[in-house]
């Protein structure tokens, strides 16, 4: 299995460019709500727990995350659960509601993303490795995560493949 550092070294091979990153810090949380709020019916409610298809993306993508970095994969697992809840708060909303959110969401962010790449000038990292998809909301925070100063030797570790 690849390591945390070879999956955003990956990623990042295709995000250089400054305002490419700007645009996913926007676009993939767009999109990422998006999907749990389309995701979020069906629901079942088991013992007074909601479940839905997000629900279990969301755990899904979080043991997923928990593998690659403890700490980032804990604040995955927090704004997975965020974007779970909003999800289930607008799946109980009429139909036409529910579904304007959904898909407007994920339209603006995906537009946000194809501007980022026009920027770059180059393909975004999914066209190449689906697991770009599963990467890019991971790779955002850690972005984030760089910002604040911290996990500098993840940082210096991806940066270093691009010496």
């Amino acid at each position: 299995m690849k390591t945390i550092t070879d999956h955003l070294a990956q990623y990042a091979a295709y995000h250089r460019d400054r305002r490419n990153i700007a645009t996913h810090l926007i676009g993939i949380p767009m999109i990422v709500v998006a999907l749990m709020i389309l995701l979020s019916r069906p629901s079942i409610i088991i013992a007074e727990l909601v479940l839905s298809p997000a629900v279990l993306v969301a755990i899904v993508a979080t043991l997923f995350y928990l593998k690659l970095d403890r700490a980032l994969g804990l604040v995955m697992a927090i704004l997975l659960a965020a974007c779970v809840y909003l999800g289930q708060q607008l799946a109980v909303m009429p139909t036409a509601s529910w579904l304007s959110w959904g898909v407007g969401l994920f339209v603006v962010g995906w537009i946000f993303q194809f501007i980022g790449h026009y920027f770059e000038g180059r393909k975004p990292a999914f066209v190449d490795d689906l697991m770009g998809l599963a990467i890019g909301p991971l790779f955002v925070v850690a972005e984030v995560v760089f910002m604040l100063g911290l996990k500098k030797q993840l940082h210096a570790a991806i940066e270093a493949r691009f010496a």
